[in-house]
């Protein structure tokens, strides 16, 4: 049957998302869909506002049939590394034909030819990424230097790229994964509308983005005031997942950990942290020494070099004291796939990737564990030990007990 795969987070999941849903169906003609899905921690290194089963779960309500877990060491990383390791689960799966993700100029004429000229790592590009980032400019806009420094030599395509933009430049290193592996997977691409992806106001009755909601959650603390602007799965979902005590979630509720783990390794240890690089962890000890709470920590940590995302992702790495080692040891392919869920539709896609799937699938966490699936275990973990008392012991063990959900 003919299978579209997206590359989700769900955070949460609201009517922008299943307008994306119903459009990728259409423009694909697929009769399935599967869904490559972040777990408790995000791309850009915070943690999910509800746990990955929670979301598993609107995803197989809004007709999603069969959703897969993006390994930490993948959903939580720049770009290029988030958009390599999903496309790479879509692949391996063997079942699935196109990818369709929201971009905002919703065109791929583009991209797949630009992706293949990138995907070759030219020299040009390489040396203006370089030159870039060596002046103190930020990792996305040194990037989108070198790729306009590129663009000079390639007149057709120039006039129609557009880089500026978050879902664009998604789309394109989901573009250049698809080029790397050789797969394929015909991309295809739908354009978003009424909210961007971090538009943090209101301007449509039906439609916000996620930022948005989550402000409204974090700021009235009332439910309704979301109603509006999600499926009513989710809302029941949520309202679920609120009286039991574990939604929602935010970086308040790790910060006395992340403190702990700074002020007791200190700046020698915090060196060896993934990524830290470039006297960063002289400046993150100095500055937790000086502040009280996450944001305020944020906020001073914050210059021209180090993006938003990048820092809240370091702190991630050093909650979890994911070390350049241990990431090294994880690997650097995808080793498995892990089934969060299915419909009665997803089974019957299980039952035939058995036959075309290049890597193990999960449903069970067994005593052989793959360094890559011990990070996940110990990333749950962690989202546990933020949660209130009263729920706390039994989710500290749910990457154990939990059975692929069934809609």
């Amino acid at each position: 049957m003919k299978t579209v795969g997206l590359i989700v987070e769900y955070n949460p999941l609201h009517n922008g998302h299943a307008y994306h849903f119903q459009a990728a169906r259409e423009q694909t003609g697929a009769a399935a869909a599967i869904a490559v899905m972040s777990g408790h921690f995000l791309q850009r290194g915070e943690p999910a506002i509800t746990n990955k089963w929670a979301r598993a779960e609107m995803a197989l309500h809004l007709g999603i049939d069969l959703v897969l877990e993006l390994p930490f060491v993948y959903a939580a990383r720049n770009a290029e590394q988030f958009a390599y390791g999903a496309v790479s689960i879509l692949h391996a799966t063997g079942v699935v034909d196109t990818l369709c993700f929201g971009s905002e100029s919703g065109d791929i004429s583009w991209m797949m030819p630009l992706a293949k000229h990138l995907a070759e790592e030219p020299a040009l590009f390489q040396q203006a990424l370089r030159l870039a980032l060596s002046s103190g400019t930020s990792y996305p806009a040194a990037y989108a230097h070198a790729v306009n420094v590129l663009l000079a030599g390639l007149p057709d395509l120039r006039s129609k790229v557009n880089v500026s933009e978050p879902n664009n430049i998604l789309g394109l290193n989901y573009c250049m994964a698809l080029a790397r592996l050789q797969s394929p997977i015909v991309p295809v691409t739908v354009q978003r509308s009424k909210a961007g992806y971090h538009q943090p106001v209101i301007t449509d009755h039906a439609i916000a983005s996620a930022t948005a909601i989550r402000r409204i959650i974090r700021e009235s603390g009332d439910l309704s005031d979301i109603r509006p602007y999600v499926p009513g799965t989710t809302y029941g979902i949520l309202q679920r997942e609120k009286l039991a005590g574990r939604f929602p979630v935010t970086w308040d509720q790790f910060y006395p950990y992340l403190l702990a783990q700074i002020i007791t390794r200190g700046p020698d240890e915090l060196a060896a942290i993934f990524e830290m690089g470039e006297g960063l962890e002289n400046r993150v000890y100095k500055q937790t020494m000086q502040t009280s709470a996450f944001e305020q920590l944020l906020h001073a940590l914050k210059t021209k070099r180090y993006t938003w995302n990048r820092l809240q992702r370091t702190l991630l790495y050093i909650l979890l004291n994911l070390t350049e080692d241990k990431m090294k040891h994880a690997g650097t392919a995808p080793a498995y796939i892990r089934v969060l869920g299915f419909t009665e539709q997803g089974r019957m896609l299980l039952k035939q990737m058995k036959e075309t799937c290049s890597l193990p699938i999960i449903t069970r966490i067994g005593q052989n564990r793959h360094p890559m699936l011990t990070l996940d275990i110990r990333a749950g973990e962690m989202y546990a030990i933020g949660l209130p008392a009263a729920v706390r012991d039994k989710e500290k063990q749910r990457e154990f007990w939990q059975s692929p959900l069934q809609v």
